[in-house]
């Protein structure tokens, strides 16, 4: 339990479940393990009780660049949440391996690769950099489901 341990030295906690709003249904897994892999499912910023937390529109121009890159450390903690429920224990993950993000981003908006590094940080500071180390995508899109800023999915590998 060592990395509980660290999000609880950090002062991080996880968030429940992810619960869908009202008239909508999740019609997918979140995590879906197959053999030493787990694929993860995009995942955004939540409250605790999993409700979504935004923010929720294009950045820069609804959305703070600031703002998007605390949208996307939260969405790492969206996604640990995931995997502590589907795993058990966090210290089964040996390696992140891609992780794939979406910036809901204003026309012309470059700095996507920036809004990520806030996942990115939050997973090589929990993890340490030997298993948190990952290839990465940052791509801004028109939009994004329930007018999210920040959607990311990943794939982890697991110890046995």
């Amino acid at each position: 339990m060592r990395i509980e341990a660290k999000l609880a030295e950090l002062g991080l906690t996880l968030p429940a479940a992810p619960e869908p709003p009202p008239g909508f249904q999740f019609a997918f897994e979140w995590a879906r393990v197959r053999g030493s892999r787990v694929y993860l499912s995009g995942h955004s910023a939540q409250q605790p009780d999993g409700s979504f937390a935004g923010p929720f529109g294009r950045v820069p121009t609804e959305v703070s660049v600031d703002d998007a890159i605390d949208a996307a450390r939260a969405a790492a903690l969206s996604m640990l949440g995931t995997l502590a429920r589907t795993l058990g224990d966090l210290d089964r993950v040996s390696a992140w391996l891609t992780v794939s993000g979406a910036v809901q981003a204003a026309p012309g908006f470059p700095q996507t690769t920036v809004i990520l590094n806030g996942f990115s940080d939050l997973v090589t500071q929990v993890f340490g950099a030997q298993v948190g180390a990952h290839a990465r995508t940052a791509l801004g899109h028109s939009a994004l489901p329930m007018n999210n800023a920040v959607v990311i999915s990943a794939e982890v590998e697991i110890d046995g």
